[in-house]
Parts: structure tokens; C-alpha cells; sequence
């Protein structure tokens, strides 16, 4: 799919912006005449948050995949589990969709969208001006599947309402789910704070280049 070509009259171009918090087009940049928010035409510091969030999302990534995320208990004998541990659990009762679901959601889709804004935030860093629509299609499937890697939890925290068999099963959350969510919702905040527009002003500019 090749990128679609660009047109000079873009909103900035014109000047027109838009209010984050009500979506009203705005002449300039200000203040919104409709709900009084600062207006720009741009995230303001959005690379730089973007990075920020991202960073602590990968430092917490470690100990989400290292730390156990639970404790099994079997006639009052158990050890934590770590994510991984907690899939081959389940591949081991026979519970194989459980497993690809939680390893899908809880290790895959964190991680590949990690890679992903990375990859965004670079192309915009070096000014990698080409593919901006497959960049833009990109960030949003990071955007869509982010609020799924809650699942893993979901399910955790079912298996402790339901497996509480006195002294002959039990499951108790242990700190992993903790530094998981964390990365769960440093990674969905990470990729809020990425304006895709500055993708576009890439294009633009290299676009401009090629004219001249």
C-alpha cells in the first residue's frame, strides 16, 4: 500500500487547529472559544512524553515477566508463578486456549507494542519520511489491541474469586500483577501522548525538499 499524496492545504497550513478536550477547529492557537482549553497544533511535548512513559513501561516490563504474578496452592503446597509459568500451567491441565490467550495478551501484545512505539518514535527522531501512511495504520492497531493486555489480569483476578477451596487450592496475586499493570497502563498513556501528525510533518517537509 503505497502513501497516499500529500496536500499543502493541510489544517496548520491554514492555520487552523484543533481543541484536544472538544474537538472545536480553532483559528490560531489560543484558547478554545468553546470550552476555554489551550489550543496547539501540535501535542505539546508529545516526543518527549511519549519517550518518558515508554521508558518506565520497559523498566517495569522486566520484573512483569521475571516476578511472580501468582501463587498456586495445592493441598497447602505451591510455589509463585511467573506469566510464563502460569501458561505452561495451564498447558499442562489442557487448558491450551487459556494459554495462547494469556501469552498472547500478557507477553506478545506488550511487547510487540513496545517495539512498535519505539519504531514511531525513531522514524520521527531520524525524520524517516517514507511509509507515513503504513506508520499511521500502525499506530493505531498499537492504539486498538494496548487495552487488551489487561486480560492476563482479568483472568488472574477470576482464578482468585473462584479457586478459594480452603486447604485444598487456593490462588493469591502476588507482585508481578502489580509491575504488569503498570506496564499495561504506561504503555496505553505512552501511545496517547504520541501525536501522529508529527509523522506528517516528516512528509511534508520532505516533500517540500523534493520541489525545491
Amino acid at each position: 500500500m503505497s502513501d497516499i499524496s500529500y496536500s499543502p492545504k493541510s489544517a496548520r497550513a491554514l492555520n487552523i487547529a484543533v481543541c484536544h478536550h472538544c474537538h472545536q477547529l480553532v483559528r490560531g492557537h489560543g484558547r478554545c472559544s468553546r470550552c476555554n482549553t489551550l489550543v496547539h497544533f501540535r501535542k505539546p511535548d508529545s516526543l518527549t512524553r511519549t519517550w518518558a512513559f515508554l521508558i518506565a513501561a520497559i523498566a517495569f516490563f522486566i520484573p512483569a515477566n521475571l516476578v511472580p504474578i501468582m501463587n498456586i496452592k495445592m493441598l497447602g503446597q505451591g510455589e509463585p508463578a511467573t506469566i510464563m509459568e502460569g501458561v505452561i500451567l495451564f498447558i499442562e491441565h489442557g487448558d491450551l486456549p487459556i494459554a495462547i490467550v494469556i501469552f498472547v495478551a500478557s507477553v506478545l501484545v506488550p511487547l510487540l507494542k513496545i517495539v512498535a512505539l519505539v519504531f514511531l518514535l525513531l522514524s520521527v527522531h531520524f525524520e524517516w519520511a517514507r511509509t507515513a501512511r503504513r506508520k499511521t495504520i500502525l499506530y493505531r492497531i498499537v492504539e486498538f489491541i494496548g487495552r487488551w493486555s489487561m486480560i492476563d489480569i482479568f483472568v488472574v483476578t477470576v482464578l482468585v474469586a473462584l479457586v478459594q477451596l480452603d486447604k485444598l487450592a487456593s490462588i493469591e496475586v502476588s507482585e508481578g500483577a502489580t509491575a504488569f499493570c503498570f506496564v499495561v497502563v504506561l504503555t496505553m498513556v505512552s501511545a496517547l501522548c504520541f501525536d501522529t501528525r508529527l509523522i506528517w510533518d516528516i512528509k511534508e517537509e520532505s516533500t517540500k525538499g523534493n520541489k525545491r
